[in-house]
């Protein structure tokens, strides 16, 4: 067993602090400048390690390696994680309560009582009896989603950087602005980072490996609707609005939305709806396990907004599909030795290694996709982009050895 004197929790704490809120509606990139008050701190922190090369990019992106200490050649690792957080909630003036010795019940969040943590709601709760959990107050979201992941990162390469008997291959670290609002990897330099493989940091449950996501598209209907003066529109306006809302009530109620999947089922769900009289936008995100099944989804879709047409004969639509992500198992599967490797870090960390998957998509999704094949590890974080968000600091620091194990079990096996 590794004898770490873990540095995570206090970095944690300290970043989640500093509120690092993307936002989908800027063009910039990083799409918020205060990203990157975060990832400039990260740089410093790496530099003090003793790592040279850690610098920001004018996009918000960190880079850093870790040089190889060993005389082997062995391919080149990358650990990955996101500063941002998500746009649904708060991210500005979080205060961190940690929770120490939680013996089961509820969480009550100290500034906001109305907010409790049950183990009803947050199963996973049961599994942390005697940790110790971290949660904001009651009135922010935490940013375990992805600060966890950042902490965990910075602590193994701080151990790594202290510790030159573990022999290793040369790391690399990137961290990322923006995941949250899907351009994670948009400005990433893949030639400058130079990795053969890499891992993101950013999976739930102690213990879980994530080598599937959803595949994604985005489908856009605008409707042409014909506008007149309403106290002259008898028999005449066709609102572009009412089409729409017309169209989302056609859906399915009872399968193929959110609310109603789980598991590998797939589902349309409409997102933001935005317009006047005349002209109106839809936004339906569409997701499946299975890359073909995206296109019958999208049918169905299509199949819908042409009956409820046929009721508005002065109006129109364009049917827009834009590819977002695909699964990155389709890429994974012809690299074994990724989740193999992963499955043995664990265990070696002392945990049960549990392969899943991710009913959504990480920044390795793209990645894979982009020639960086990338699986998703546990980072503990728990109830994402919302007020009830927790992480326990004994699964961050399990995450910890198992990012140390990795990287010893890639020098032993090449």
């Amino acid at each position: 067993m590794l004898s770490i004197s873990h540095t995570v929790t206090e970095r944690f704490l300290r970043y989640v602090k500093i509120d690092t809120q993307s936002d989908p509606e800027s063009s910039t990139c990083p799409s918020t400048e205060k990203q990157k008050n975060l990832s400039r701190a990260l740089v410093e922190e790496l530099q003090e390690m003793g790592i040279e090369d850690a610098h920001l990019d004018e996009y918000g992106y960190v880079y850093a390696t870790i040089p190889s200490n060993t005389a082997k050649k062995v391919p080149v690792i990358c650990f990955c994680a996101h500063v941002d957080t998500s746009p649904d909630c708060s991210g500005k003036n979080v205060n961190p309560i940690v929770h120490k010795n939680y013996q089961g019940g509820n969480i009550v969040l100290p500034a906001d009582n109305s907010q409790v943590l049950t183990p009803e709601d947050h199963p996973e709760l049961l599994n942390q009896i005697g940790n110790d959990i971290i949660t904001a107050d009651g009135t922010t979201l935490l940013g375990a989603d992805n600060k966890a992941g950042v902490a965990e990162i910075m602590d193994a390469a701080y151990f790594l950087m202290t510790h030159p008997e573990i022999k290793h291959g040369t790391i690399k670290i990137l961290f990322t602005p923006d995941e949250e609002i899907g351009r994670g990897v948009d400005k990433v330099d893949l030639k400058k980072l130079g990795a053969d493989y890499a891992y993101t940091m950013d999976g739930e449950t102690l213990g879980h490996i994530e080598n599937e996501t959803f595949s994604a598209d985005m489908v856009t209907v605008e409707i042409n609707g014909f506008s007149v003066h309403p106290g002259y529109a008898k028999g005449k306006m066709e609102s572009a609005i009412k089409i729409a809302a017309a169209i989302i009530d056609s859906f399915p109620k009872d399968h193929s939305s959110p609310e109603t999947t789980a598991g590998r089922e797939g589902f349309v769900h409409p997102v933001s709806v935005s317009g006047t009289i005349e002209k109106t936008n839809i936004k339906i995100i569409i997701r499946s396990f299975e890359t073909e099944k995206l296109k019958e989804l999208e049918n169905m879709i299509e199949s819908i907004i042409k009956k409820v047409m046929k009721s508005f004969p002065k109006s129109s639509y364009q049917f827009t599909v834009t590819e977002q992500y695909r699964n990155f198992k389709e890429v994974l599967d012809k690299h074994p030795q990724l989740i193999k490797y992963a499955e043995e870090a664990v265990n070696r960390a002392g945990v049960k290694p549990h392969l899943t998957i991710i009913r959504g998509g990480t920044d390795g999704s793209r990645l894979s996709f982009m020639g960086l094949p990338c699986p998703n590890i546990f980072a503990g974080e728990h109830a994402f982009h919302g007020k009830h968000e927790w992480v326990s600091i004994q699964d961050m620091q399990k995450a910890v050895e198992t990012i140390i194990h990795l990287c010893m079990i890639w020098e032993e096996r090449s």
